[in-house]
């Protein structure tokens, strides 16, 4: 009887009990890759090590990938009964190749994310190149375009190693690049480097090349290091003293205990109040040429930490120089000066940045060391004299003679009081030395592109609009991308627009040329003045700075490190691209990933 109620039981029949069992063990498999994905996806978004020294199972540290497994099989039971040793010997997904092979299907699908979000738009190329921990050039490229709701995007793509940097190398590296992911040469509009001659060179550089295959790729010179380089030049002088102190480790240390004994002193003394953060222990940092922002940095501390500088200075020669009027009156006004183009430098690092409120902000940097030249120079002596009097440092008398060199008579050219060398021979020379560096580094300010790009700039309820700047600028600078018939509508849209647009309260107080392009999208104006949002776009697709690539060297110091110099060259492309955009990578489900994993190639063990 039982074996006739088996048999009337369909549940219970062979084929159903194989197919039961089938199931079971694909869940477990699909358990087991999951865990393996999630370990390999964690530890790239930060930047960690996959492999230990010893990874066999009598190692006491197995490496962060065996560890994380061995953690997560901890938290968690039914994970613990499928991974490791409780897994079949032909999928326990824990093989280096399988770590890459799926750090590799994620890097893929972080870099379509990003060609999905480029679309059919035009986009612009950020480049540069750098040595990495094993001495081997690495070139990013990093992708700068607008998206479907008028955001600028500036997207890390790839890095590519490459044999040399002539500029032949780099085209064809960054062409395999963009063929791989069906972007065209052809769409290119625009390009961003550093100011290397391999890179800007006008007969044989990489902008040139690339403008012969497409004529509309406009290079612009990157903005963060055109006004480094002037900042530089300006700061040469500072670098002996910072250097005396940051370069032996002695002082150094020695620097950082007796700032920190201040500290206290004055905590205690109720001169400083406590609180989370505030009076941390700093140190003088080396300014660097290359380093954005590094110089105003230094100078702020070197004020800051004056007292401890002088004491670990006293048995060098350069003490002297320090209890000077003249070396605090220079620190002071390389502070001020500094100060003001400071904030110039954070914001062309912003991805967001556009060319025409760049150029904007060099305008107001100029204006504002301009004013500090006509009406600082009372608020100004102010502060030193201030400074100089609660460290002790000798006043000189403004109003005496000023004797140049030695005194001596034939060394004098011009019958001047110290405060006249001080004020013009010091304070307006050095400022006229900075205006005239941002105007000789900042020359496109003067090229016919970006004067007739601003007639398109919101600011200030639209004061730059001409229309016919403006069609000027769609017929001479971008003929490929407008018909004839788009060039007579454009005009049309541009009246209307006019009227439109500059009444209308949403459409107030924008205060850049990205701002207007999201607001066209956000009011569903976007579908009336599609030919002037397209011009927009155009615009914004110029590059301002190459600090996405920067920072994209900075993550390649952190993945690629002294332990890791052996790293394949597609390896730390996969883990760069995962790292930087994280945001994207962590948003990517992992059963996509199984069933990438799964199609590439026949596996063992059923995943479906």
């Amino acid at each position: 009887m039982n074996n006739l109620n088996s048999l009337s039981d369909p549940s219970l029949h062979i084929d159903k009990r194989i197919q039961v069992q089938d199931s079971k063990l694909v869940l477990q498999n699909r358990l087991r890759l999951k865990t393996t994905i999630d370990c390999v996806k964690w530890l790239a978004m930060q930047a960690c090590a996959f492999r230990g020294h010893d990874e066999s199972s009598e190692s006491s540290n197995r490496g962060n990938f065996y560890e994380m497994l061995k953690y997560t099989a901890s938290i968690n039971e039914n994970i613990a009964e499928v991974i490791l040793e409780n897994a079949p010997g032909n999928a326990k997904y824990t093989s280096p190749d399988i770590q890459k092979e799926i750090l590799n299907i994620l890097a893929t699908r972080v870099r379509n994310k990003i060609r999905k979000e480029i679309g059919d738009a035009k986009f612009c190329i950020l480049v540069d190149e750098a040595l990495d921990e094993s001495n081997k050039e690495q070139m990013a490229i990093v992708l700068r375009f607008v998206n479907r709701d008028g955001f600028v995007q500036e997207r890390f793509f790839d890095v590519v190693s490459v044999d040399e940097t002539s500029a032949k190398t780099l085209k064809k590296g960054i062409c395999n690049v963009l063929t791989r992911h069906n972007l065209q040469v052809e769409n290119m509009r625009g390009q961003g480097y550093d100011g290397a001659s391999n890179m800007r060179g006008a007969w044989n550089g990489l902008q040139a090349l690339f403008l012969k295959d497409c004529p509309y790729a406009y290079y612009v010179h990157c903005f963060a290091h055109q006004l480094q380089l002037a900042l530089v030049a300006a700061a040469k002088d500072l670098n002996s003293i910072v250097n005396l102190v940051g370069v032996s480790p002695k002082r150094h240390m020695e620097l950082k205990n007796i700032k920190a004994a201040e500290l206290a002193d004055m905590l205690a003394s109720g001169e400083l109040a406590t609180g989370k953060g505030a009076n941390q222990s700093r140190s003088l940092q080396r300014p660097g040429a290359t380093r954005w922002g590094s110089h105003f940095g230094v100078v702020s501390k070197l004020i800051e930490m004056f007292t401890a500088a002088q004491t670990v200075l006293e048995t060098n020669g350069a003490y002297n120089s320090t209890k000077s009027f003249k070396f605090c009156f220079l620190l002071f006004l390389l502070n001020e000066v500094m100060g003001i183009t400071d904030c110039l430098c954070q914001v062309l690092q912003c991805k967001s940045q556009d060319t025409i409120n760049a150029l904007d902000l060099v305008s107001v940097t100029k204006c504002n060391l301009q004013k500090l030249r006509q009406d600082g120079w009372d608020a100004f002596i102010g502060d030193v004299t201030s400074f100089c009097i609660s460290k002790k440092i000798d006043m000189p008398d403004m109003s005496a003679h000023y004797k140049e060199g030695t005194g001596r008579s034939c060394q004098q050219n011009d019958n001047i009081t110290i405060e006249h060398y001080y004020r013009i021979d010091l304070f307006n020379a050095i400022i006229d030395f900075q205006l005239l560096e941002l105007d000789n580094r900042f020359t496109e300010r003067t090229t016919r592109l970006l004067v007739l790009s601003s007639a398109l700039n919101p600011v200030d309820g639209f004061k730059s609009f001409k229309i016919d700047d403006i069609c000027s600028l769609a017929s001479e600078f971008y003929p490929g991308d407008f018909t004839q018939v788009e060039m007579g509508n454009l005009r049309r849209q541009l009246k209307l627009y006019e009227y439109d647009v500059f009444n209308n309260p949403k459409f107030q107080n924008l205060t850049s040329l990205s701002e207007l392009c999201r607001r066209l999208v956000e009011t569903g104006k976007v579908s009336i003045y599609f030919l002037i949002d397209r011009l927009v776009r155009l615009v914004l697709t110029l590059p301002v700075s190459t600090a996405t690539t920067e920072r994209a060297f900075s993550a390649m110091k952190l993945v690629k490190t002294t332990l890791r110099n052996k790293m394949e060259d597609g390896f730390l492309a996969d883990c760069l691209v995962i790292y930087i955009e994280r945001e994207l990578a962590r948003n990517i489900d992992s059963d996509s990933i199984i069933n990438d994993f799964y199609s590439i190639k026949n596996r063992r063990a059923p995943l479906k």
